[in-house]
């Protein structure tokens, strides 16, 4: 089992809006696919996924309607806005940026560790 791993500031909101780009979810689905894709790494807590999901929807990056989910109780689904695509977008374009420069960083020189 990976270990787990404590989010540089600033990704969880990239990776909500990453989730939620691929349709409507409600909080809690968003940590299971989190965790999901990531293999167990990613591991987000209540105390830190609401707070940034209602942070993102104050930004107007996402929008929610309370809708009936899977279990039968009434869930907040959350969806990108427009300005939310643009933010994503740019996000991620300074996320790949930031992880191409780091992983020349750390490669060694020579190619051999």
């Amino acid at each position: 089992m990976p270990d787990k791993s404590d989010l540089p500031q600033g990704t969880l909101d990239l990776l909500i809006l990453q989730v939620v780009a691929g349709g409507a979810i409600h909080g809690y689905g968003i940590a299971q696919r989190l965790q999901l894709i990531s293999r167990d790494v990613v591991q987000v807590p209540q105390g830190s996924l609401y707070p940034a999901l209602h942070r993102l929807e104050y930004r107007g990056l996402l929008t929610a309607d309370w809708k009936m989910s899977d279990t039968g109780r009434e869930s907040k689904f959350y969806r990108l806005t427009p300005k939310g695509r643009k933010q994503l977008k740019k996000e991620a374009a300074s996320w790949l940026r930031l992880t191409e420069a780091i992983e020349l960083i750390l490669k060694p020189a020579g190619g051999s560790r």
